[in-house]
């Protein structure tokens, strides 16, 4: 307990000051009070919020480690407001497929142990 609240602290005193979000007005909405004040803070913030934002033409993947490991984004855009195509890999999909090696010679009692082990979500290998 004294050490998640030691850990809680310094990630406290490390943070920088300051606005979290970023200066470019093309991607961050404008403050809750200036949408109250200003007609031209509303508009930008409807456009911002129905139009959405260009995204670069290109395509990129990033991984981020999951609970269950890792999980995998790919996107594909042409330079509009919506993403052409986009995949999720998740960890998952990894561990069904290596399962045929898991299981080879091993008795079929030791299956359900085997499957519990890497605990998949079977929802997430639908594709």
């Amino acid at each position: 307990m004294k050490q998640s609240l030691r850990i809680t602290r310094q990630a406290l005193e490390t943070m920088p000051a300051g606005d979290y979000r970023s200066d470019d007005r093309k991607v961050t909405p404008p403050p809750r009070k200036r949408i109250d004040e200003s007609m031209e803070a509303l508009i930008h913030h409807f456009k911002l919020f129905t139009d959405g934002f260009k995204v670069p033409a290109g395509e990129t993947y990033q991984a981020v480690e999951s609970p269950r490991g890792e999980l995998g984004v790919y996107l594909v855009a042409d330079g509009r407001s919506r993403p052409w195509r986009l995949h999720v890999r998740a960890p998952s999909f990894n561990h069904v497929q290596a399962l045929p090696v898991m299981l080879t010679d091993s008795l079929i009692a030791d299956s359900v142990a085997t499957l519990a082990s890497i605990d998949p979500v079977l929802g997430d290998v639908d594709r």
